[in-house]
Order: C-alpha cells, then structure tokens, then sequence
C-alpha cells in the first residue's frame, strides 16, 4: 500500500508563515497556505519599500540578546537560522545581499519583490497551494473553519502552523482580530518600532522630513546610535524605534548631540569660542553638526530652558507627548504567551504550531524582526515534523 500523504494547513501569509510551508513541503507534507488578504506578505513588501532589511551581520551571542526576555526554545530557532543562514537563504533564492556600514544586510535588488516573487515560484514548485481570502474563523472541533469568496469552509489537516502576525498594519493584513479566540492566554498588544510625538513650534517646520544622525538616544538602560527623521508629529526612525520599550515603561529620553566627543572637548572648544559667536554658529564650526540637528538642539534646550545650553549638549531631555497611534507600528509587543506553548504546539490544541509575530516576543528592526520572524517559522515547522514523527524519518 502506498502510504497516504501527511498534510499540512498554515494560516498567515508574511514570512513565518511562508517559511514554515517551505519547510513542511520540502518534508514531503502536502502544504496549503490561508491568508485573509488578496496577495501574500503584504508587510513583508512594505518593508521592502525602505530597503528590505532582512537581518543584521553580527556574532549571535549580541544579536540572540536583542531578543529579550524570550524562553531557550526561542532563542535556539533564532541560533539554529540566525544571521548566516538567512543570508544563504536570500542567495539560495537567487537574491544577493550586502552588508552596509552599521552591519545591516539588504538584498542587492533593495526591495521585496523580487525575493518574494523568487520564494513564490519555489513554493509553487514543491506544490504548495496558496487560497487568497481565506478568513480563518476558528475550529468546529479539530476542523479549522474559514470565511471565503465561495462561502464557508471547513478545512481538515495532519498538522496547522498559525502565523497571523500582530495588531499592527491593519490595512496590510496583521489586524489582531485573531487574539479573541485565545482569551487570558493573549497578552494584550503594545506598539512597538514606533514613533514618539512631540508638538513642535512653527521653528521646526523647515526641518520636517530631515534625517538626525550621529546621535545617541537613551532610555532607561538602552543606547541607541541609530538615525532618526523629524516629523510633522514628532520624530521616527531606527534610532527611537529600538527604545521603545523603555519608553513604554516610563523612562525619559535624552539626546547626546555630540557622542564621539567628551565633554571635555566639548568645554576645550567652548572656551576658544570666539566672542559674539551665536550658538548656532558655534555649534556648526566647532561641533559640525547639520543644521537640522542645530534646529532641533535649539528647539529642546529653548522648551527646557536651559541656561548653559552646551554644558548639557551630552544629555539634552526630549519631552514627548505619547506614542504614535499602535496601527502605525512596525510592530507590537504582547501576543499569544509563551506559557500556552510546548515546543511551538498549542497546549490545548495538539498539532496546532504557532510562529512569527503572533507571539508574546519583541525585536527592534535593523534586521531583528524579519530574521525571528523566518527562524520561527522554521523551527515551528520542525516541532511539527518531529511531532508526526516525521523529523525522525527524514533525519534517518
């Protein structure tokens, strides 16, 4: 007899979803995909729009220690597919990468849609199915039901991987309606990669839109040298992004406007001012910063009122309004809790996997996010296959 074909269902399109079909199909599963939108990794392509960043070239004890607060389960997938292996896996799909000067890794093509497009066509290859608005809308027993164009359906598989993302983006898919079927289980979303606000007076309107770089923003116990762009709202960016967790506990935020310099050197240069310089002037010849960066140094130490303005150009305060609105979050944080899982399984559901940002786990961008997201998807796969016994076989 010719054994029956084990199959797989995976709810969620984006890249944990889409790497766990992979994996499970490469294994010889029958492999359906379900997403609740008319195309696949819609955020996975609007990430793409800034340059696709799909991880960070860096040793994996720093890069696994930006994944805090996460169980050895977690952090295992992202050693087991970290840094090395998901750019073997862009250029397995004929995709190239680089490395840019902080050790962010882009794809040559600096977009999704070529990677994507190539990682479709693998897929299509191995047999995967891909059913566009699909609506999961829970289970009727062990059946997983969905809300389709043609009408209900009840869908029947050996295994189901969930990768229905967070509760930001709405429009591009990853809503959070999905955390009302798993009650007390989910912890409740927060933004997270997200701007800050701040009402600006009419000075800074000319600035809006202009990069600050070469600062360093800090949080509580967090650093970030990263960039930053002055908004109509606020400030957004890389460099406020990966703060966010501080500054949703409560912790101020100060600016150093000169990180490379001590204060030292910063008073040796103040006192060789000449007499009468204004501080703008000052800050441009002898500190050399961009006129942005003086606008916005100015437009602090004014609001604070700041009498020696300079003494303070090492950790200037930056009083913010709040966060920007969750929806436009790269990100969230909260999600299905780590404790409702054994070895990525549903503890109430059997063979039921969970991966990617649907989880109660937190990454800043620069490379972080995508690359847990792909190494979840992996590793939920293989908990899969060694469920059905089937890692076994294929390892023999």
């Amino acid at each position: 007899m010719i054994p029956q074909q084990k199959t797989a269902l995976i709810i969620g399109a984006g890249p944990a979803g889409l790497m766990a079909a992979e994996v499970l199909a490469q294994a010889g599963f029958g492999v359906t995909i379900a997403d609740q939108m008319p195309s696949p990794a819609r955020k996975f392509l609007m990430a793409g729009k800034s340059g696709l960043n799909l991880t960070k070239a860096e040793e994996l004890d720093p890069f696994c220690a930006t994944f805090a607060d996460v169980p050895p389960w977690f952090e295992a997938a992202i050693r087991g597919f970290g840094p090395v292996q998901v750019q073997a896996w862009a250029r397995g799909l004929g995709q190239d990468v680089f490395t840019g000067s902080t050790g962010r890794v882009f794809p040559v093509a600096m977009k999704a849609s070529p990677l994507l497009r190539a990682w479709l066509t693998r897929l299509a290859g191995l047999d995967v199915a891909l059913n566009r608005r699909w609506q999961w809308t829970g289970w009727a027993n062990d059946i997983a039901q969905f809300q389709t164009p043609q009408g209900p359906v009840d869908f029947a598989a050996d295994v189901t991987v969930l990768a229905l993302g967070g509760g930001s983006w709405r429009k591009l898919g990853s809503d959070g309606a999905w955390a009302a079927q798993f009650g007390a289980d989910v912890a409740p979303f927060e933004g997270a990669n997200l701007g800050i606000r701040r009402v600006w007076t009419p000075f800074m309107a000319r600035h809006f839109g202009q990069p600050i770089k070469s600062i360093a923003l800090v949080a509580g116990d967090l650093v970030s040298r990263g960039e930053v762009v002055i908004t109509q709202h606020g400030i957004e960016g890389g460099g406020i992004y990966a703060l966010t967790p501080a500054l949703r506990g409560g912790g101020g935020l100060t600016i150093d406007f000169a990180p490379d310099l001590s204060i030292e050197q910063i008073r040796d240069r103040q006192l060789a001012r000449r007499k009468g310089e204004t501080l703008a002037r000052f800050l441009k010849s002898a500190l050399h910063l961009s006129p942005a960066k003086i606008a916005l140094f100015q437009e602090l130490v004014k609001s604070g009122q700041i009498a020696d303005p300079v003494g303070v150009i090492k950790a200037v305060p930056f009083e913010f309004d709040g966060f920007a609105p969750m929806d436009q979050a790269i990100s969230t944080a909260g999600g299905l809790r780590f404790e409702a899982l054994d070895n990525w399984m549903l503890r109430a559901r059997k063979g039921v996997f969970v991966a990617g940002e649907m989880l109660d786990w937190e990454a800043p961008t620069g490379g972080y996010l995508i690359t847990g997201c792909l190494a979840s998807g992996r590793a939920a796969a293989q908990a899969a296959l060694d469920w059905t016994g089937t890692l076994e076989e294929i390892d023999t």
